[in-house]
């Protein structure tokens, strides 16, 4: 956060691709970008296939009765769940508006764990294993049927784009953006 004001103070529209801020920093980074008359983005995700795959899930939510999410990372990641993860299973759980997933429960937990963390009745599950970049899959269940929605991340060249989408948006205009959707016209 230090480096991100110091930048906006020297009149540099900030792009944040981080989801370790919290609400009240990125209220504070949106301030100082509007008294510099600057645009600026904090996105938890700059790949355009992740963002969608996150709207898609919105979209399907309100449709199923049960939802998990499975995120996989490369060996080095330092967080579980990642930020995308976390973030997709509030955004489900919010999609629903007040009626919440079912998730049931194990009858006998012979490891603990194994079930995942839970966000708005949503399990979230965390892999981590060499090979991987950043995956993340939604899988929606309803009795008979299951609908998976998932992205897959092969190089980091797949931020590429949305990143630099994000810069040429926000030197063009003084306008703070909070996530790739609201450029993608998602929101």
């Amino acid at each position: 956060m230090h480096n991100v004001l110091a930048a906006v103070a020297i009149g540099a529209s900030p792009v944040v691709g981080t989801t370790g801020l919290s609400a009240a920093d990125i209220d504070k980074l949106e301030t100082a970008c509007k008294a510099k008359g600057l645009g600026g983005i904090v996105a938890p995700n700059f790949a355009i296939g992740a963002v969608l795959m996150m709207h898609l899930a919105e979209i399907a939510a309100p449709h199923f009765d049960a939802a998990e999410v499975i995120e996989m990372h490369h060996a080095s990641k330092l967080d579980a769940p990642s930020g995308t993860a976390l973030s997709t299973a509030k955004r489900l759980a919010a999609r629903r508006g007040g009626k919440p997933f079912s998730h049931k429960k194990a009858e006998k937990v012979t490891l603990e764990g194994t079930r995942g963390g839970e966000e708005g009745n949503v399990a979230v599950h965390s892999i981590r294993l060499p090979g991987f970049v950043a995956d993340q899959e939604v899988i929606f269940g309803l009795p008979g049927q299951t609908l998976t929605i998932a992205h897959r991340t092969t190089s980091r060249e797949a931020y590429v784009p949305g990143v630099l989408l994000a810069i040429r948006k926000v030197v063009s205009e003084a306008r703070f953006y909070r996530g790739l959707d609201q450029l993608l016209g998602l929101s």
